[in-house]
């Protein structure tokens, strides 16, 4: 049984990298996933190259359309409560980071009022403000992806930022957050909302 072997092959519609993957254990069956923020198309060792490029256009697409689809859904399941805010975190980290990121606790809080979200490294602790309860799930996904990620890199540099682009709704969550700080800023909303610029942190 011949070993799997990765190759890098080009970058998804958001900007996140693609590996094809060619198994000798595949005969026929074509998988794509998400994979420590990296797009994986598993594909049959016996592809031909034409075969391997049109197989990778048609399950990048399907993987675009999977995530447009859990970003609409995701409302209908809204994590309220701090339990199911820490779930949800770990499956945001399992998705786009791998898994490496394992706060200790995870919680809404109302005390917030110059920030989305903070993360203590030292202790592995994330809280989120409560204000963003009713935006929508990719901006509070987003926001709690910024904290997961805080977790493992400090500071806001070029290391950090790549850990979100697997992410693809993070251009659009800040946007979002910097529209809604905005608008706050000259009364336009409600008050109290966090202000300053779409950086959770």
């Amino acid at each position: 049984m011949a070993p799997e072997r990765t190759s890098p092959y080009q970058l998804t519609h958001e900007g996140a990298p693609v590996v094809v993957r060619r198994s000798a254990r595949r005969r026929r069956t074509v998988a794509a996933f998400w994979e420590d923020g990296t797009a994986v198309v598993a594909i049959p060792a016996s592809f031909t190259q034409a075969q391997e490029r049109e197989w990778v256009r048609r399950m990048l697409e399907k993987l675009r359309k999977q995530g447009e689809r859990r970003a609409q859904g995701a409302g209908r399941r809204r994590p309220s409560g701090d339990a199911e805010l820490a779930a949800h975190a770990a499956e945001l980290s399992a998705r786009y980071l791998g898994g490496r990121s394992v706060p200790t606790s995870v919680r809404w809080v109302g005390n917030q009022n110059s920030r989305w979200g903070s993360a203590t490294p030292a202790e592995g602790s994330i809280r989120l403000s409560d204000k963003l309860k009713p935006m929508p799930q990719w901006v509070i996904d987003y926001v709690l992806l910024h904290e997961l990620a805080h977790l493992l890199v400090a500071g806001h540099n070029a290391a950090f930022w790549s850990l979100l682009d697997a992410y693809p709704e993070t251009q659009r969550a800040k946007a979002f957050l910097e529209g809604v700080a905005f608008a706050t800023s000259r009364g336009l909303g409600p008050d109290q909302d966090p202000g300053g610029d779409a950086g959770a942190c």
